[in-house]
């Protein structure tokens, strides 16, 4: 496959039992084929959108002490604030080229899921700035449910298969600020070439070019979204939990040209987490003698631990 195919979510939701088995066929063969879909349908708004990249911004051009009182020590940059640098991609000696801030799950009625989870950190310089990360988070996360169903089905799942193991889930929101480029970067990119931890990612701001995804021919494609679209790809757990029939694809953010160092990229994307326990052990009918078993058993939290350790936020 060459190019990012796009599906309309209004498809799945409208109530048409043809229209609703189009968007898990097209769904499906696309997450069989690239991994990677760009989503029209969702359940974020303009409003919304755009309240957010103004709150995101005026983070971000927070003077640099302001905005390390918010990067907590000790949970592995899951809340918070993350500095430039940070992380690398799985692999990678050097850091991305980016600073970001980590909104979690808003917990309900779960106390050990409270007490597991790290708490959301509140800026005190910016009153708006939480508020609409959690309505963000939610619009994200409710679009990104029924994207699970559809998949379901298409597994031969029960359609509600997911929806209890990403309830509290562990997600994640991730604003991103790529700041401007000020020196030939050395080996470094703003996002080195990775495939995701988690079930799914639901991609906002990838709508200048930047974002690139590879075929499995080992091409590099350009993911470009329109203005009313999310592009939504398949993490590890998810490929893991198929045995690799929904594809985990590797990306990256490549640096800009050169006449446009002197510009920021920001992009936000939602990291779709089911709870801990959640056992990511092989589906039987993912599983068959030109498709053996692939993966050992293993489960959410011990496979996330394990890929935060490889990517430097966690300390052996």
């Amino acid at each position: 496959m060459n190019n990012i195919p796009s599906v309309n979510l209004n498809d799945f939701t409208s109530g048409d039992p043809v229209r609703k088995q189009k968007f898990v066929d097209e769904i499906g063969k696309a997450y069989e084929e690239i991994g990677f879909v760009a989503l029209k349908g969702h359940f974020l708004d303009d409003a919304l959108v755009d309240k957010l990249y103004s709150e995101v911004k005026k983070f971000f051009a927070l003077p640099l002490e302001t905005k390390q009182k918010y990067e907590i020590e000790g949970i592995g940059g899951q809340r918070g604030y993350i500095s430039f640098g940070k992380e690398s991609a799985k692999g990678k000696k050097e850091g991305d080229l980016k600073e970001f801030w980590h909104f979690g799950q808003y917990v309900e009625n779960n106390p050990k899921l409270e007490a597991e989870y790290p708490k959301n950190v509140e800026v005190e310089e910016l009153p708006e700035f939480n508020k609409v990360g959690k309505e963000t988070y939610r619009m994200l996360e409710k679009t990104a449910k029924y994207v699970l169903r559809a998949l379901a089905l298409h597994l031969g799942l029960e359609e509600t298969y997911f929806d209890n193991y990403i309830h509290n889930g562990n997600s994640i929101l991730r604003p991103i600020h790529y700041p401007p480029i000020i020196e030939e970067p050395k080996n470094a990119v703003r996002a080195a070439a990775h495939g995701d931890i988690n079930l799914i990612t639901l991609l906002m701001g990838a709508q200048g070019r930047g974002l690139q995804v590879q075929n499995h021919k080992g091409d590099w494609l350009d993911a470009i979204a329109e203005p009313d679209e999310l592009m939504i790809n398949v993490g590890d757990m998810l490929s893991r939990h198929t045995n690799n029939k929904l594809k985990s694809t590797i990306h990256r953010v490549i640096n800009p040209p050169r006449e446009l160092w002197g510009t920021s990229r920001y992009s936000i994307p939602f990291f779709m987490h089911p709870v801990s326990d959640m056992k990511l052990n092989v589906l039987e009918s993912c599983i068959d003698e030109d498709n053996p078993k692939q993966f050992e058993d293993i489960t959410a939290g011990e496979f996330l631990n394990e890929r935060l350790v490889e990517l430097g936020l966690i300390k052996k």
